[in-house]
């Protein structure tokens, strides 16, 4: 989990080519929703960038089961960021304007699945159905709520310090031993990617603008 969410800075995957299919001749294939349950009240909906808590059972088209998180990880959600392309395509275009307490079936076709290769027990252009509940919704890591708890002064930027004091607490918060040289190799990281100016600081602009490295 750890890994998952500092990994966020390292890799730049919060680099949102959310318009990658425009102007292609050829349709993108679409994912299928059917809501199979719905909260009375919806106080917040799923958007780019929410951390998601979600159960989730994995079908083929003939109605084998392939992964269910009920029956693995110890049968705990799990924590899921949408719209970086961390797991499937298809669930990022599948899991958005969500509602807590919600529950989805995604009909994933092949292009917005595993494709043409396939992975692991999946065979290549398989199509793939989900069940998936949404249990919490969290801003991610590029959100202004994030950056705003990450400058303890308020001054718009963040400072090598500020983001010390973050890493600290993120490897405290998930139960990891404090490592002093692996922090600063990854805030060492953190700052040749998002420091675009190199003037020592991460503004607010350069943390929740998109890169255009991917």
């Amino acid at each position: 989990m750890l890994a998952k969410c500092l990994n966020v800075f390292q890799a730049l995957v919060f680099t949102f080519v959310l318009d990658y299919i425009c102007g292609a001749l050829i349709p993108e294939p679409e994912v299928k929703i059917d809501v199979l349950q719905k909260p009375f009240l919806c106080y917040r909906k799923s958007k780019l960038g929410d951390r998601l808590l979600i159960h989730y059972t994995g079908f083929f088209e003939n109605g084998t089961k392939f992964y269910s998180s009920h029956e693995q990880n110890n049968g705990e959600p799990v924590w899921f960021i949408l719209g970086i392309k961390e797991s499937l395509i298809g669930w990022d275009k599948g899991l958005r304007e969500m509602c807590t307490g919600e529950k989805r079936k995604l009909i994933i076709p092949p292009a917005l699945a595993y494709g043409k290769e396939g992975r692991g027990k999946i065979p290549p252009e398989s199509t793939l159905i989900f069940e998936i509940e949404l249990f919490e919704i969290k801003s991610g890591p590029r959100s202004h709520d994030s950056f705003q708890e990450m400058d303890l002064n308020d001054d718009w930027k963040l400072s090598r310090q500020e983001v010390k004091e973050y890493l600290r607490s993120e490897f405290e918060k998930y139960g990891v031993a404090q490592n002093d040289t692996q922090q600063e190799t990854m805030m060492n990281d953190i700052f040749k990617n998002e420091d675009e100016d190199n003037d020592g600081y991460i503004s607010a602009r350069e943390f929740t603008y998109k890169h255009d490295e991917l």
